[in-house]
């Protein structure tokens, strides 16, 4: 399973509408299958944050309710959509049985902050804005720990932001959803290779075969393989075609 993460500055931000707009292009344009965004089958999981209670609602009746964020992401495209709602500490009670409840599904989007800190998703991407300066603490965790963030503004105002890829939009309606969707696929790709070479190499060697091996089963060219592997300082040995 593929899960995408969603959180946000502050609340009302778009978070819902980005996802709609995810989900109607994942589904209404099917990517490449080789791609791993790539799936068959979408999901959403809502979280909500209360006091005291813990609540998972799959009732089809509630879900769907006009006024629901849920019902958007069901019109959207997502087979099914799950509502969570817990204090950010009692998580644990409660979020593994909703991606159990989804695991049939070869992808899952999650909106919340806390739910996206506590599950740590494939990608993370991260709505920010200038209309509030002050960052919650789970905000603030989650823009440093972003993969992608897409800013309602100027860039140069982001707050110690380094080396992570920004989309700039005046709002989400603009926002050029193909750009992030190739955006988020090279992430995923760039963090599948860096976890195959960190696995495979010893003592910061590998060999040809294993870089064009990963290169492979990621249907990537050796090319973006080998440069991952001089980022991470790791040397490709017994180099058989000069691939790298």
């Amino acid at each position: 399973m593929i899960v995408i993460g969603l959180g946000g500055a502050h609340s009302s931000i778009g978070k819902t509408t980005l996802i709609v707009k995810i989900l109607g292009l994942l589904k209404g344009n099917p990517i490449n299958p080789s791609s791993p965004l790539g799936c068959k089958t979408w999901g959403a999981l809502k979280y909500t944050r209360s006091n005291i209670y813990c609540a998972l609602s799959e009732d089809p009746e509630i879900i769907a309710m006009e006024d629901k964020d849920t019902a958007r992401m069901l019109r959207a495209g997502a087979e099914k959509v799950l509502w969570v709602q817990s204090p950010p500490e009692r998580l644990g009670e409660v979020l593994p049985m909703a991606m159990d409840s989804l695991s049939h599904l070869s992808g899952v989007v999650v909106e919340g902050n806390s739910a996206v800190e506590f599950l740590n998703p494939d990608i993370v991407v991260f709505l920010n804005s200038l209309e509030k300066k002050d960052y919650k603490p789970s905000a603030s965790r989650l823009l440093q720990k972003a993969d992608i963030i897409i800013h309602k503004g100027n860039s140069e105002t982001l707050p110690n932001i380094k080396d992570k890829p920004i989309i700039t939009c005046l709002d989400i309606e603009t926002l050029n959803i193909k750009e992030l969707i190739t955006l988020m696929e090279e992430t995923i790709i760039a963090k599948r290779i860096q976890e195959e070479l960190a696995e495979k190499a010893k003592e910061g060697r590998i060999t040809c075969h294993e870089a064009r091996m990963i290169a492979e089963s990621l249907g990537v060219p050796y090319g973006i393989v080998g440069k991952k592997a001089d980022e991470m300082k790791i040397k490709i040995k017994n180099c058989e075609l000069g691939c790298f």
